[in-house]
């Protein structure tokens, strides 16, 4: 696995995808995003972009429209879209990188920080409320200082042997274990005596 840069061919797989998982697309600029891409079977697995935004007190950086195909979730792929995102928010300039969403628990472990909303450029408390009326009424606002961002080793190890899965398939048949069950000492309430 790899993450890339999108290319102008990536346009219509991103929109689809985008789409499918309800995203922000907000000012949609292909050139924006990053790819998590198999090396061995070029089958793309992941993406997000970072977006500025220009105001009158300079640039804000925000992180969004990140997703995860379902059969390469759980395996780092989202972790190393955003590390290479907020390595290039770092590489052009940026100190801090914001996020508004709706799964902040995700972004926590790599340690974004919740913010109240009134502690947000008024550019981005105007962009919040209007992802709380549109697609996510949940979504909350969440910051990390570049040089602060940590990849958890579960997620590194991970992506380095990521691979498809059918995220449908139960891996993992139940067991009287399962319930709390000694299969050996169980007794049952229809004993046939045998």
């Amino acid at each position: 696995m790899y993450v890339r840069d999108a290319k102008n061919r990536d346009e219509v797989w991103l929109l689809d995808h985008i789409e499918e998982m309800a995203l922000d697309d907000a000012g949609f600029r292909s050139r924006d995003y990053v790819i998590a891409v198999d090396e061995e079977t070029d089958e793309r697995a992941g993406f997000g972009r970072v977006r500025i935004h220009k105001t009158d007190d300079g640039e804000l950086c925000e992180l969004t429209g990140l997703g995860v195909l379902p059969a390469w979730q759980g395996q780092g792929v989202g972790a190393h879209v955003v590390e290479r995102l907020i390595e290039t928010a770092k590489a052009e300039g940026f100190e801090t990188v914001y996020s508004l969403t709706d799964e902040p628990a995700y972004l926590t472990q790599f340690g974004f920080e919740p913010l109240e909303s009134n502690a947000l450029p008024e550019k981005l408390r105007e962009r919040l409320a209007t992802k709380r009326e549109t697609i996510q009424p949940d979504a909350v606002a969440t910051s990390i200082g570049v040089d602060d961002f940590v990849m958890p080793d579960r997620l590194r190890e991970a992506f380095k042997n990521a691979a498809p899965h059918d995220p449908d398939e139960d891996s993992t048949a139940e067991a009287a274990e399962d319930f709390g069950i000694d299969p050996d000492s169980a007794t049952y309430k229809y004993d046939t005596g045998r």
